[in-house]
């Protein structure tokens, strides 16, 4: 496995804050509005699910459905935003998003308190599958698009800052989904999620150029039928090869990032949290990792991209083992006890993710050949989709042994594991500090 080779796209005239400003309409602030509702809605969805009458094995289980959307997701999503276009493809997800919400809001609003029955659990599935396959369309759009529209020079700065702008959504989220669930109820989240994503896809429709974002056809059409070539099957596998090695210590990161709005609510109300205050911790959190998202693009641009993956796998494992550790030890203690198992290893978990903002587009970028690079990007969103899907397996096998504490045990540990894997793979596989330049 070797360095891949860099771009040869002419060095781009534009300053970096001429670059940002003309993404920010038509990718950085609708990003922003969508991940507000959908970060107001996740840590949500295992205390609707508990009050709809699921099991807390069947809670942490939901989280499978967005697992097995970004397995199978990426490669529909590519040929959707190829064949009908960015924008349309990106439109009409953002209008399935307002109006999913607004129908789980008016069924299942009645249900909540204790009124739920299988009808209505079964409404929750459904709602949440339609919101797991919409998301994946407008992320791999941005994600191509991102690819495509940054120069090389600053790709780990502007995929960081559109990182930063899904972790500022997990900071407002979680903060304003606590203010509607203190004046109305906990479906009020599904009314924010809807209001959200209707003012991105307004933003979508008006500032994303017709015909940007989308993969570009093949030169010559007829080609896609012809044989492939063995100069195309011999990089198909060494692509494949770099893509499972990197794979195979990102995927402990991505593994923790679904696990975490599961394994922090339960924790949270198995030690007799009120909703809110686990709200109020996820965005606090989510605060702390807004301040690391300019520093860690930087760090990957000047020094590679090991200087920043390492430590945020390291850190959130940490992060995790802490709270399992201080779940056992604070049970009944108290409320005040109780805030401080969660918050306090929340915000040791909360620094490495800020540390990854946006480090696993970077790597999908990184590790995909120019030509065809939607088909290798969906190679790597399926790759990892593998690793969400697993993600709450982990939680649902563990909870139905042992307290959903050991959960968090067993996921910081696959992402200690995954940071010594990084140390020795990241720095063979793409760009370093030494290979910037060159």
């Amino acid at each position: 496995m070797t360095t891949p080779a860099p771009s040869s796209r002419p060095r781009d005239p534009r300053t970096p804050a001429q670059v940002i400003r003309s993404l920010t309409p038509s990718v950085y602030a609708p990003s922003l509005l969508e991940f507000m509702g959908l970060a107001a809605l996740m840590p949500v969805v295992p205390l609707l699910a508990r009050d709809l009458g699921f099991s807390i094995p069947q809670a942490a289980a939901l989280s499978m459905i967005f697992g097995l959307a970004s397995f199978l997701g990426p490669i529909p999503a590519g040929r959707l935003i190829s064949r009908i276009g960015a924008r349309r493809a990106l439109v009409l997800t953002g209008v399935v998003l307002v109006v999913a919400n607004l129908a789980a809001y008016l069924m299942l609003s009645p249900a909540l308190g204790g009124g739920g029955d299988l009808t209505h659990r079964l409404l929750l599935i459904g709602v949440l599958l339609v919101m797991a396959v919409s998301t994946q369309v407008w992320q791999f759009g941005r994600q191509f698009y991102l690819g495509s529209a940054l120069p090389p020079s600053m790709r780990a700065r502007g995929m960081t800052l559109f990182g930063g702008v899904i972790r500022l959504g997990e900071v407002i989220g979680p903060l304003l989904g606590a203010v509607v669930m203190a004046v109305g109820s906990m479906a009020w989240v599904f009314l924010l999620f809807a209001v959200t994503a209707a003012a991105g896809t307004v933003m979508i429709a008006l500032f994303l150029p017709p015909g940007e974002a989308g993969p570009a056809p093949s030169p010559d059409r007829r080609s896609d039928r012809r044989p492939r070539s063995q100069a195309r099957n011999r990089l198909d596998r060494a692509v494949l090869r770099r893509m499972i090695a990197v794979g195979l210590g990102i995927s402990p990161i991505m593994m923790a990032r679904v696990n975490r709005p599961v394994i922090v609510p339960l924790l949270g109300d198995s030690l007799g949290l009120d909703p809110v205050w686990i709200s109020i911790v996820f965005g606090v959190s989510a605060a702390l990792e807004i301040l690391l998202v300019l520093p860690a693009g930087s760090l990957m641009d000047r020094f590679g991209r090991a200087a920043v993956a390492v430590p945020c796998a390291l850190l959130m494992g940490a992060g995790f083992l802490l709270l399992a550790v201080l779940g056992i030890a604070l049970q009944g203690q108290g409320p005040g006890p109780a805030l401080v198992a969660l918050l306090v290893p929340s915000l040791l978990i909360g620094l490495g993710n800020g540390l990854g903002s946006g480090l696993v587009m970077t790597l999908g970028i990184d590790v995909s050949p120019v030509y065809d690079r939607a088909t290798y990007l969906a190679w790597w969103n399926t790759m990892l989709g593998a690793g969400r899907l697993a993600a709450p397996l982990i939680v649902t096998g563990v909870t139905l042994v042992a307290p959903v504490a050991i959960a968090g045990a067993a996921t910081g540990a696959l992402c200690v594991a995954g940071g010594f894997w990084l140390t020795r793979i990241l720095p063979r596989v793409t760009p370093s500090g030494g290979t910037r330049k060159r």
